[in-house]
């Protein structure tokens, strides 16, 4: 016979951990289960290994709520991250519920038996089991590669090229020229870290701007309210107040994008001095947050471009060579390393196929519930982040409402819960409503936004928040 779980949560990672805690604690009659591919917990924080790895949100929400991050930093590395994972894991006895090498394949829902059926691998050996809810934590992007564009040449190159997803651990960038493609999160990440490795010089070639601003890796009032007040009230006290500073310039930047650029532009000027072209180099031709911004810790990207250790190059690319890159302008750069920090390949409810009564689920058909359940699909909930704020704030309200739906189904006797639009509700926009090339490249597929709550996230935590605290029985959720 095969195993029967309460409930199954895919992944792992912060979302999964998080997912875990919320459902389990304090719960021992719940069976459930959390299935690993990989035979690691941490995610994202287990998997890249590239040079200067770090949070690009400040870890006092990144964090989780219920076990709150005490690290020196607030843009902290990424080991550091990952300890404090396994940390949170074994402190709660979630690592005890972990099934590594464990790849769900596909899942489809039975309407008859109110239940879902898992099909999974373990160690390339198929399997089965059955599970009444289903909680999809496996995060957005492909773990097996990144987005890696072809270029004309890249073949006679006689270096080595490297995509961040894969950096090797034998690569050594001592005394070597390196070029980094991109200008996301990633590549102003690795720019100050491979100066910092011994790199004769790195420059990051870009086709176009992203808007990147400093912030210190320390939270000085953070550690004061810590000095001063008891660690329970100091925790809250620093994560609402992250919480309200996210919120609030996001807000501002939203509705005076002209006034936050200049604001933007003059704490560049500041740390690059007068003579470097911001114009050319770091002045986005689109409005602050319609793509993710870039938070450098310390101004150390900052620091190695006034030094002339590292060099920003805006063009494109003609073709590789045997010793570098030719540019659509002419000029070339030579290069010893190359890495290819060009993005994430997105792939949806970790790539996961969802079936209900043998027919298939596909997202960008369906709308996205208190952004954690698909229309019209029982007892499933997946888990995602914020654009422009840190991912556990987004996914821990998920975990929260799936907990709280739990509840109130063994309250009620209820055996399935399903979101069911009104047929006046129209799709909008796609659910990641970045206009980021890696979230363009599959927008089409994408479930989608309604017009209004609960159909729609609000990108404000606030709000979103008391979204999730609404009764369970809005005539949305149909319950049996």
């Amino acid at each position: 016979m095969n195993e029967h779980l309460d409930v199954l949560i895919v992944g792992a990672g912060l979302s999964g951990i998080g997912a875990a805690y919320r459902i389990g604690q304090n719960r021992p009659d719940r069976r459930w289960a959390i299935f690993e591919a990989r035979d690691a917990i941490g995610g994202t924080w287990d998997l890249f290994r590239y040079p200067g790895i770090r949070s690009d949100s400040d870890m006092t929400t990144l964090g989780f709520p219920f076990h709150p991050w005490r690290g020196e930093k607030t843009i902290a590395d990424g080991a550091d991250i990952l300890a404090y994972l396994h940390d949170t894991a074994r402190t709660f006895g979630i690592d005890r519920h972990v099934r590594f090498r464990h790849r769900v394949v596909a899942a489809d829902w039975s309407s008859a038996e109110a239940r879902w059926t898992v099909s999974y691998e373990v160690d390339g050996v198929s399997a089965r089991l059955t599970c009444r809810f289903l909680f999809l934590c496996a995060g957005y992007y492909d773990y097996a590669r990144g987005h890696a564009p072809e270029w004309p040449g890249m073949g006679v190159f006689s270096g080595r090229i490297v995509h961040p997803q894969a950096w090797p651990d034998d690569l050594s960038v001592t005394g070597r020229r390196v070029v980094v493609i991109g200008s996301g999160a990633t590549a102003v990440t690795l720019v100050p870290a491979l100066v910092a490795q011994g790199a004769a010089h790195v420059t990051m070639l870009q086709r176009s701007p992203t808007f990147i601003v400093a912030m210190p890796a320390r939270d000085r009032l953070a550690a004061a309210l810590h000095r001063f007040l008891p660690a329970r009230l100091a925790d809250t006290l620093t994560r609402w107040k992250s919480i309200a500073y996210g919120v609030g310039s996001y807000t501002l930047a939203r509705r005076r994008p002209e006034w936050v650029k200049r604001q933007i532009a003059r704490q560049q000027r500041a740390a690059l001095g007068d003579g470097y072209d911001l114009a050319k180099h770091l002045t986005p031709n689109y409005n602050p947050w319609d793509q993710r911004l870039c938070l450098v810790p310390d101004s150390d990207l900052f620091t190695v471009l006034r030094d002339r250790r590292a060099t920003i190059v805006t063009d494109t690319i003609d073709r590789f060579t045997s010793d570098g890159i030719r540019l659509t302008s002419g000029d070339i750069i030579p290069a010893d390393v190359i890495g290819t920090a060009t993005g994430l390949r997105l792939k949806l409810m970790g790539g996961t196929a969802l079936s209900v009564d043998g027919r298939l689920i596909e997202p960008h058909r369906h709308l996205v519930y208190k952004g954690a359940m698909l229309s019209d699909v029982p007892n499933m909930a997946f888990s995602t982040g914020y654009t422009n704020a840190s991912w556990t704030l987004r996914s821990d309200l998920s975990a929260r409402f799936v907990a709280r739906l739990l509840d109130h189904m063994n309250a009620t006797r209820a055996t399935v819960a399903t979101p069911v639009p009104e047929a006046a509700e129209q799709a909008t926009t796609p659910l990641l409503d970045l206009n980021s090339g890696y979230i363009q490249r599959v927008a089409e597929w994408l479930p989608r936004q309604g017009k209004r709550v609960p159909w729609r996230v609000q990108q404000n935590y606030i709000r979103d928040a008391l979204t999730m605290r609404r009764r369970l029985d809005d005539g949305v959720l149909h319950f049996r």
